[in-house]
């Protein structure tokens, strides 16, 4: 007899065989037991989690001769020519390949005969989504009101494909991902009936590249046993059997990022690359690598959550204190944008590599978590002392000092200055900032024969005294009056409520007009 791939040899023939799917397993052998079986059901899941091998063993559970707490026997004909596919009992379709209403309408006559042998004839339609919406309108009515001999279980991995008339007719039964301990613990079994010498460590690491299907999972097992005839499977050989690299890469790939060396990263790449490893598996094992220290920097238990080795986890918990919560969740991101993009490209390497250089570089991604990677990198930087603050001390220090920017000294205002102030007053008002500007066109310039260079600003009320000596506006104020004339400008406010203490200063260039104040005027807005 040829060699039988490993899920194949070992393809669970009962219920209580079946691994990872223990309510679904529950329910139907239940229904078998109480004799309240369905009409039609509708198995939804993921690839290799067990729906055409309970769809098969449901088939030879309802026929069985002498069934055993809902099982199906296995010795009994019928139960053998199920088993062997020569029974006319179960009727198992590929929809993928006929998927078109002529099938369906050949189906549909076929029907109404009654099974040769045993209670019921099993339709058994897998990758059910594939059916056109003519065939499974013309599916419609059959399914709803079938014969009472008649069983269908359609099978599919993309439920939402199927149309809600159909569903809504059968049972539904979501056939969840297997967990990585339950497909190591069956890989165990199995290498234990063929004599096959593996180490816990290699299980798990095939365990965990199936992602929750136990077919893959097997399959793997096989390819890495065919690589290693009659050898010890480690985890060194499970990589290299499986095209992968050893966890430690992701590790030096993980703290060159963080040291930002383009250098040593695009190297780690070209290791990988050498090695054999596709890019596509060591972008996705990277990521989940960061998950991994996602998980360890948020959560309060981590072991608990991390199936890993102590030493794995040991040093993952290292490389986690290395960035901040946030940092490692743009690199996730990103990678995650790099692994749809890697699906449409010709050129994966050069896309990683791209890839890589930008999580080194922060400054490049203009998101608001790398702006404030880039934000934590400087005060790494300040509190590593990169940035040296210039000695100021003037006297009793001979060591040189970064020359710095004098201020420019301006020559102090004369009284023709002050004249010069007065007569273009209203321009300096109406070019003047929002700040200020309220106010300015309140005052009135005047001057003092007892202080002939200094500007008197007669504020007419108390509101506009107090707004002028806020700190903010007297040095916008001060601004203005030095740019007016180049020159160092002393002002005074006083406050002249009743207008008659100080007199407007005589414009040299036409009639002296004062603007009258009233605080109903005032631009409170400016407050």
């Amino acid at each position: 007899m040829s060699y039988l791939a490993l899920y194949r040899k070992f393809r669970p023939q009962t219920f209580d065989e079946v691994r990872g799917q223990d309510a679904i397993v529950t329910t139907l052998k239940n229904q078998i037991i109480q004799n309240r079986i369905g009409h039609a059901y509708l198995f939804c899941g993921t690839r290799g989690t067990g729906k055409t091998t309970l769809a098969k063993i449901m088939a030879r559970a309802v026929n069985c001769e002498h069934p055993v707490n809902g099982n199906p026997c296995g010795e009994c004909e019928t139960c053998k020519a199920i088993a062997n596919g020569t029974s006319l009992n179960m009727i198992e379709m590929d929809a993928a390949s006929n998927r078109g209403i002529e099938k369906i309408r050949e189906l549909i006559n076929e029907v109404d005969y009654r099974p040769v042998s045993g209670k019921y004839k099993v339709y058994i339609i897998d990758e059910a989504h594939n059916l056109t919406n003519e065939a499974f309108n013309a599916l419609l009515k059959t399914i709803e009101e079938p014969p009472e001999h008649v069983i269908f279980i359609l099978a599919t991995t993309e439920a939402h494909q199927i149309i809600p008339t159909i569903m809504s007719r059968c049972q539904r039964y979501d056939f969840r991902r297997i967990p990585l301990e339950t497909i190591a613990g069956r890989m165990r079994e199995l290498t234990d009936k063929e004599n096959v010498s593996a180490t816990d460590e290699a299980l798990r690491y095939v365990a965990k590249a199936a992602d929750g299907s136990m077919r893959d999972g097997l399959s793997l097992l096989d390819q890495c046993i065919a690589f290693y005839p009659k050898e010890e499977l480690t985890l060194d050989k499970v990589l290299v059997a499986l095209g992968a690299v050893k966890t430690d890469i992701y590790s030096r790939v993980f703290n060159d990022v963080i040291a930002q060396n383009v250098t040593a990263v695009i190297r780690d790449l070209e290791e990988v690359v050498v090695a054999g490893t596709e890019i596509n598996r060591f972008v996705a094992d990277f990521t989940w690598y960061l998950r991994n220290l996602m998980i360890i920097k948020s959560s309060d238990a981590p072991e608990k959550i991390l199936d890993v080795t102590s030493e794995s986890f040991a040093e993952m918990r290292q490389d986690s204190e290395k960035a901040e919560l946030q940092t490692i969740m743009r690199y996730i991101r990103i990678l995650s944008e790099l692994t749809g993009a890697l699906k449409t490209t010709t050129q994966a390497r050069v896309l990683t590599e791209m890839t890589l250089i930008k999580l080194c570089t922060p400054q490049m991604d203009r998101k608001p978590d790398a702006l404030l990677d880039r934000i934590r990198s400087i005060e790494k930087k300040l509190e590593d002392g990169a940035f040296v603050v210039a000695n100021t001390s003037s006297e009793g220090n001979n060591t040189p000092s970064t020359p710095q920017e004098k201020k420019i000294e301006l020559p102090t205002a004369i009284p023709a200055d002050i004249q010069q102030i007065a007569d273009e007053w209203s321009s300096m008002t109406d070019n003047a900032e929002a700040l200020v500007k309220g106010f300015m066109i309140k005052v009135k310039c005047s001057m003092d024969a007892t202080k002939p260079n200094v500007l008197i600003l007669a504020c007419p009320s108390k509101m506009t005294y107090e707004g002028l000596k806020d700190p903010e506006r007297a040095k916008v104020l001060q601004g203005i009056l030095n740019e007016r004339v180049r020159k160092e400008v002393t002002y005074e406010l006083v406050l002249d409520e009743n207008g008659s203490k100080y007199d407007s200063i005589p414009n040299s260039k036409k009639p002296n007009m004062e603007i009258e104040d009233s605080d109903d005027d005032f631009p409170k807005e400016d407050f």
